[in-house]
């Protein structure tokens, strides 16, 4: 099983990326993009995991959470990875209190405890909308332009969820495995 921690990107946020998100496809750009469902904030991937660790992951998560009350978070303009002239990876960034890091922290912190090593890159907090197809590249100008479009949304995260990705022929799916209320 792929597994993956992340915060829900809910409304009003999750209607503006995915807004964007259809205005992008109708680019005809060579990118995967991620259906809707499956908008979220990543904290922390696993990757694949053989069943039996599922308890023990569910558990760094669970200690990762606690203590940790509701975050404001808002849509912070579009970018892209490795660099916004290069990109490899179209995001939009999220401004974000400390708390978040401070979260992220902690889940890497517990992941590295039951054997997942670190990112080893700094967080730098993004929802993925699409990954650039192998050998192509994206007209800087139009990723600058389309930018310009979304709208600073502010967003409540109230809860961190494990997922499970189930890959199928239409891309993954996420499953929430176990969902923590934060604040509670």
């Amino acid at each position: 099983m792929r597994l993956f921690v992340a915060i829900p990107v809910v409304e009003p946020a999750h209607s503006e990326v995915a807004g964007l998100l259809a205005h992008l496809r109708e680019n005809g750009w060579p990118v995967r993009w991620v259906r809707e469902e499956g908008i979220h904030l990543t904290l922390k991937f696993f990757g694949e995991v053989a069943p039996e660790r599922f308890d023990v992951i569910e558990e760094a998560v669970r200690i990762a959470g606690r203590g940790t009350d509701p975050l404001p978070l808002r849509l912070a303009g579009l970018g892209g990875f490795p660099t916004d002239t290069r990109p490899r990876v179209l995001w939009v960034g999220i401004e974000a209190p400390p708390a978040l890091e401070l979260l992220q922290d902690r889940l890497e912190r517990g992941g590295e405890a039951i054997g997942f090593p670190p990112e080893g890159v700094p967080f730098q907090p993004h929802i993925t909308l699409g990954r650039v197809r192998e050998g192509h590249r994206i007209p800087v100008a139009d990723i600058e332009r389309l930018g310009g479009r979304l709208q600073p949304t502010p967003f409540l995260a109230t809860e961190l969820v494990l997922y499970e990705s189930v890959l199928t022929p239409r891309g993954p799916r996420y499953e929430s495995r176990l969902t923590i209320r934060l604040g509670a």
